[in-house]
C-alpha cells in the first residue's frame, strides 16, 4: 500500500521583480532575462551587466530600469530557470510513473549542475533561508510531489520518502565535482535505484 508523504512547502514570496506591463518595457525585461541566461551560461554569473546589454540589445540606462543592481537580475534568472525546470514535469505524465519521476529529477540534476554558478553568486547576497531560495524550493517541491506520489501509488517507489529528501538526494549528487557529467549520471542511476519498492 502507497504512502502519501506531504513535505512542507516552503511559504510563497516574491522571487522576482514585477515584469513592467507597456509592450515595449515587457520585451525589453524578456530581452535582458534571456541575454543574462546565455551570457551567464558562456561566461559565468560573473559577466559584467554592461556584456548583457550589449547582448540583449538595449542600452546600459534600460537595463537598470528594468533591474536596479546586479542581485535582482541575478534572482529573476534564477527563479526562470526553477519555473522552467518545474514546469517539465507536467511535460513527463504521460510516460510511466518511475521513468517519470526519474526522467524529471535528472533534469533537476542538469539544472543544478549548471545553475550552480549563478547560485553561488546570490549567496552573496542572500542565505538559503532568504525568501527568494524558499520560494523556489517551494515550486521544485510542488512540482515533484504528483510524480513521486503517482510512482508511490503505482507500488515504484518505496512509501517512505518525501520529495523534499529526494530534492536534497538529487541536489548533492549534482555538486560532485567532476568533468565528466556521465559520471554524475551513473551515481544518480544507482542512487534512484535505492528509491525502489522492494516487498520484504
Amino acid at each position: 500500500m502507497s504512502v502519501h508523504v506531504t513535505a512542507p512547502v516552503p511559504e510563497p514570496a516574491a522571487a522576482a521583480p514585477q515584469r513592467p506591463k507597456r509592450a515595449d518595457a515587457r520585451r525589453n525585461h524578456e530581452r535582458i532575462v534571456a541575454a543574462a541566461r546565455a551570457a551567464f551560461a558562456d561566461r559565468g554569473a560573473s559577466t559584467s551587466l554592461e556584456e548583457i546589454a550589449r547582448r540583449a540589445g538595449v542600452g546600459i540606462g534600460t537595463l537598470y530600469r528594468n533591474f536596479p543592481n546586479r542581485q535582482t537580475l541575478l534572482e529573476a534568472v534564477y527563479v526562470g530557470e526553477v519555473e522552467d525546470v518545474s514546469r517539465s514535469a507536467a511535460e513527463l505524465q504521460a510516460l510511466e510513473p518511475w521513468e517519470a519521476l526519474t526522467g524529471w529529477l535528472h533534469r533537476v540534476v542538469g539544472y543544478v549542475t549548471t545553475k550552480h554558478a549563478l547560485a553561488n553568486e546570490l549567496l552573496d547576497y542572500l542565505d538559503m533561508d532568504a525568501p527568494l531560495f524558499k520560494s523556489c524550493r517551494g515550486v521544485l517541491f510542488a512540482a515533484g510531489q504528483p510524480l513521486l506520489e503517482r510512482a508511490q501509488a503505482a507500488g515504484a517507489v518505496r512509501p517512505d520518502v518525501d520529495v523534499a529528501e529526494l530534492i536534497q538526494l538529487v541536489g548533492g549528487i549534482a555538486k560532485i565535482n567532476t568533468t565528466d557529467p556521465q559520471q554524475v549520471k551513473r551515481i544518480l542511476d544507482i542512487a534512484l535505484d535505492g528509491l525502489r519498492y522492494r516487498p520484504a
